[in-house]
């Protein structure tokens, strides 16, 4: 089944490739796109750095989550 876009439907462009987007595969424009974005995230690749703040690096934590006080 094709899914038909609405008439005011305008195509941006592909995150993966800059490409207009397909509508049945928005907001990607084939499912290749679409499997390689899966990919990067899989992989880790959009993964945010964490930055550790000196408050976190004094406190201890025990086993159980509770901290030490």
């Amino acid at each position: 089944m094709t899914a038909t876009p609405p008439e005011d439907w305008k195509p941006r462009p592909c995150p993966t490739c800059g490409k207009p987007a397909a509508y049945a595969e928005r907001p990607f424009c084939s499912r290749r796109c679409r499997l390689l974005d899966l990919g990067r995230w899989f992989d880790g690749g959009y993964a945010i750095p964490a930055v550790e703040d000196d408050d976190d690096a004094d406190r201890e934590t025990l086993p159980d989550g509770d901290e030490d006080a």
